[in-house]
């Protein structure tokens, strides 16, 4: 028996912009679709959209996922993730390529669809389950353990659209996360729940990530990719741009994702704000040690900006640190042509030796955020400081203290 338990081969699916919506059809369409008026419709006003551009969703995607491989699949917004998995949960058609699977499939990609809102939370168990590819026999095996892993068991006969939306959350992923597959795809369903539960979620993944079954998981949390996965594959653009170990995809996602690009000042984030200036000294400095930021903002238009932080991001794009510069008194107003400038003093900068990014976050009129990666620096550590070895961590604390050595022959 091969020990490949998925295998992917140069596949590509492509949509047509504003052209008309791929269609799903039975068997009896297929014998038809020749023969009917309908199909020469069809096929005339395919012919029309071949005026409207193709778009590549994927292109000549190609990987291998060994039988207990758990495999992180991530990228930016767009890059094709969810595409991906839709294909290999056999959702949707590739365009082009093959795809050979070993194993029966489950697939979480979304929390709670088939639910339905006048049934009760039993009946949603099944209905759901079976949806989800669970036999009834499965269901029936662990019904109980869904319901108290959900912490629903006094809801369980009441209709779900009397839930609150946690409880919602957490029954449905409790279904979806005792899916009995060889295989497992999931798409970025841990964010459920309230803090205690998403820690469950979490546990629960890990044992199925320890369990021997093939897992692929996507997310944009990399603590989450590192912790579950073994491997890692970072899709850019439709195609494969690294895989390999899961460190190095951590690594190549911060690369896209938060490595600074060559920014020009100044720099606008929106019609009503620019970024004039930024500037941190010095570029590289020791553990310890100060540094000095400036900052300017400006505004052609007025604005009012009532949060602006800087941010601080290791080389695996975790934030690691906050710098808040929100005024007490209030959001800074800015009328037209004024300019909002900071000299900002870090002293000391404690953080452990390493490359680290930085960055800028603004928000005006409560309507989201601008982020915008600025700059990399460099924290050397003195001699006198040791955190190489391997050691982890992203705060170094100093101390005084005293030691001795206890002689055991005097003891």
């Amino acid at each position: 028996m091969s020990d490949v338990a998925i295998r992917v081969d140069g596949v590509g699916k492509q949509y047509r912009l504003g052209g008309a919506r791929e269609r799903y059809s039975t068997l009896g369409d297929q014998i038809r679709k020749w023969t009917s008026l309908r199909a020469i419709l069809t096929r005339r006003r395919r012919t029309r959209d071949e005026n409207h551009p193709p778009f590549w969703a994927l292109k000549d995607v190609s990987f291998a996922v060994k039988r207990g491989e758990v495999l992180g699949i991530i990228g930016r917004n767009g890059a094709g993730k969810s595409t991906l998995l839709k294909i290999l949960s056999r959702i949707t058609e590739p365009t082009e390529g093959a795809i050979d699977i070993h194993g029966r499939v489950g697939s979480l990609l979304e929390v709670g669809t088939g639910f339905h809102p006048e049934l009760t939370g039993r009946e949603n168990v099944y209905l759901n389950g079976a949806i989800l590819g669970m036999r009834r026999s499965e269901i029936v095996r662990q019904f109980d353990e869904i319901v108290a892993f959900a912490e629903v068991e006094k809801f369980i006969d009441t209709p779900v659209k009397h839930y609150s939306s946690g409880m919602y959350t957490r029954l449905a992923f409790a279904v979806a996360a005792h899916i009995e597959t060889e295989i497992l795809i999931v798409d970025e369903v841990l964010a459920v729940g309230d803090v205690q539960f998403q820690k469950k979620c979490l546990g629960k993944m890990g044992d199925v990530a320890k369990g021997g079954r093939t897992v692929l998981f996507v997310s944009h949390n990399m603590g989450i990719i590192q912790t579950l996965c073994q491997s890692g594959i970072v899709l850019s653009r439709g195609s494969v741009g690294y895989q390999g170990n899961i460190a190095g995809a951590v690594a190549r996602y911060h690369a896209e994702m938060i490595r600074p690009s060559e920014v020009t000042f100044p720099r606008r984030l929106s019609p009503e704000l620019s970024v004039a200036e930024f500037t941190m000294f010095p570029q590289s400095f020791q553990l310890g040690s100060p540094a000095n930021l400036t900052l300017a903002v400006t505004s052609p238009t007025g604005v009012v900006i009532d949060h602006l932080s800087v941010l601080i991001y290791d080389a695996v794009g975790t934030r690691v640190s906050l710098v808040d510069l929100r005024a007490d008194s209030g959001p800074y107003v800015l009328n037209a042509g004024d300019t909002l400038r900071f000299n900002v003093r870090l002293d000391p900068i404690q953080l452990v030796e390493g490359t680290y990014s930085i960055g800028l976050f603004l928000r005006a009129g409560f309507t989201g955020g601008d982020f915008l990666s600025l700059n990399e620096f460099e924290i050397t550590a003195p001699q006198s400081i040791t955190t190489q070895y391997g050691a982890r961590g992203y705060v170094a604390l100093t101390c005084d203290f005293d030691a001795e050595t206890v002689s055991a022959l005097n003891a």
